[in-house]
């Protein structure tokens, strides 16, 4: 049985601990590895490996740092397809849904590549006589990041690439669900050149998380994942005066207007809502059809009916399992909850099961509609296969209905009119809209901003707000004496107030 190690100071080394965690192949439960739960000492190890590493680090131009990254993003695209296995094989990601992911996370070191242009800070000349001011963006120091297990790729790649470009180190502790896939990207990246200590991986659950969150010398810290955790990540690291950003639940809705492309509609519908098995923080989990659209729903749930579950290396499978026994049962009860509350469900996937992997974590593609805002299925993220279906008469009630939902991460809509899309996307409060694109994630050039109880803190993830976010601005106000200046600075009258002149 394969004992996943630890990272600390450049060595991957095995835990210690008594106490692991089994890693599952979600088709079949099949225990594949073990994840250690790091010891006390060896969380001390990795930050003061982190910590040492950093007065180095941060002193190695930018223009090599960025070089760093580019040997990396490169070792990433050769290794693509071997990661893209990797990752199917612990989450039951279809193969084409795992290089998707891979290839989120290729796009933001490659933007991390561009980290001297990123870091640059501010001039102004003469701002009072003879004194100019500039600024500098420094490095924080040693950073956490806690990642989710639905993109065990991807997220951990919005993190540590940054983070560690502009000059901080980095503990990663990835989801004990798949952290193999992590793994591979922390091996890679020590292939790519990095100093030992810069990037340390340790392993484990909430006692793990919580000694680092207690950890003085971490300054900052990144987390995806659950509202109930998010909340509970933000506030301790708060508590422990941290800086800290932490994307949390969502219930994501898509507008279709009646005069939108119906065939653009059911189609981007059907892989938005139960792609890679719903598991998705910017999943379509709830279509909202104004006026004569609602009359596409039967048809909808025809198209979304034919999507097949399926093994990971099976090119006709629509998605995966869902991650664990856990998450089967939860959407499991939550879709019971929908019947029994009145919504009418006309696509039933809770007694599906793969032949020959009866013991996976299966549910079918699920939809209901008649679904109000009182139902569970509405309220709750569903994170499974599972599509709400909803009416109204006029976009300004999908406006409404969409800004009572206390979550906030992406919303779109389909429509041919310029005048309804520009309406949507002023008078709408969520922080991602698509107009006719399903699943608005930006590109790493922007930033990852969800609002309302989807994203707790200031700062979002990668672009030039994830930049702020792991640096500190420093300001320098500076005056040069020439010797008539002092010789005649020598006769004024010493200034008594804060003004400069």
């Amino acid at each position: 049985m394969h004992t996943v190690p630890l990272l600390i100071n450049g060595d991957f080394i095995a835990s210690l601990t008594t106490q692991f965690i089994d890693v599952t192949n979600p088709n079949n439960n099949a225990v594949i590895a073990k994840a250690p739960c790091a010891t006390d000492d060896e969380i001390a190890a990795a930050i003061a490996a982190a910590k040492q590493a950093f007065l180095t680090w941060r002193e190695v131009p930018a223009p090599e740092r960025a070089r760093v990254m580019m040997r990396y993003q490169q070792l990433l695209k050769e290794h693509h397809d071997e990661i893209a296995t990797i990752l199917s094989q612990e989450t039951g990601k279809t193969l084409a849904d795992a290089k998707g992911d891979v290839w989120r996370g290729i796009e933001v070191v490659e933007q991390a590549m561009n980290v001297p242009s990123l870091m640059m800070g501010e001039t102004a000349e003469n701002v009072a006589r003879g004194i100019d001011t500039y600024s500098y963006i420094q490095p924080l120091g040693v950073c956490l990041g806690i990642t989710p297990f639905n993109f065990p790729a991807m997220i951990p790649l919005w993190m540590f690439p940054l983070a560690i470009a502009c000059g901080n180190t980095f503990i990663l502790k990835p989801s004990e669900q798949d952290p193999l896939t992590p793994m591979k990207l922390a091996e890679l990246f020590m292939q790519a050149g990095a100093p030992k200590g810069v990037l340390n991986v340790i392993h484990g659950g909430k006692e793990q998380v919580n000694k680092l969150l207690a950890e003085p010398e971490v300054r900052a810290v990144s987390f995806v994942g659950s509202v109930p955790v998010g909340q509970h990540i933000y506030k301790t690291a708060t508590d422990n005066m941290k800086r800290a950003q932490c994307f949390a639940g969502a219930k994501n809705h898509s507008v279709i207007m009646p005069d939108a492309n119906k065939t653009q509609v059911l189609n981007n519908l059907v892989g938005a809502s139960v792609g890679a098995a719903g598991q998705r923080c910017m999943a379509i989990s709830v279509a909202v059809f104004v006026g004569e659209a609602k009359d596409w729903i039967p048809e909808l749930a025809e198209l979304i009916k034919a999507v097949k579950p399926g093994l990971w290396d099976d090119a006709n499978a629509g998605f995966g399992p869902l991650i664990s026994p856990q998450a089967k049962q939860r959407v499991l009860a939550l879709i019971q909850q929908g019947k029994q509350q009145g919504a009418e469900c006309l696509v039933d996937g809770s007694e599906f099961s793969l032949p020959g992997y009866e013991a996976g974590n299966w549910v079918g593609p699920t939809v209901f509609t008649n679904v109000d805002e009182t139902m569970a299925i509405y309220q709750q993220e569903i994170f499974g296969p599972v599509l709400c279906c909803m009416s109204v008469d006029t976009l300004d009630e999908a406006i409404a209905l969409v800004n009572r939902n206390p979550y906030g991460n992406g919303t779109s809509i389909f429509t041919n009119s310029g005048a309804a899309a520009r309406k949507y996307q002023h008078d709408i409060e969520v922080g991602q809209v698509g107009i006719n694109v399903p699943i608005p994630v930006p590109l790493p050039f922007f930033s990852f901003t969800g609002w309302k109880n989807s994203f707790y803190g200031d700062l979002h993830a990668y672009g030039k707000q994830a930049i702020r976010f792991y640096t500190e601005t420093k300001t320098v106000t500076a005056r040069w004496f020439d010797e008539d200046a002092q010789a005649a600075s020598n006769k004024d009258v010493p200034n008594m107030t804060i003004s400069l002149r």
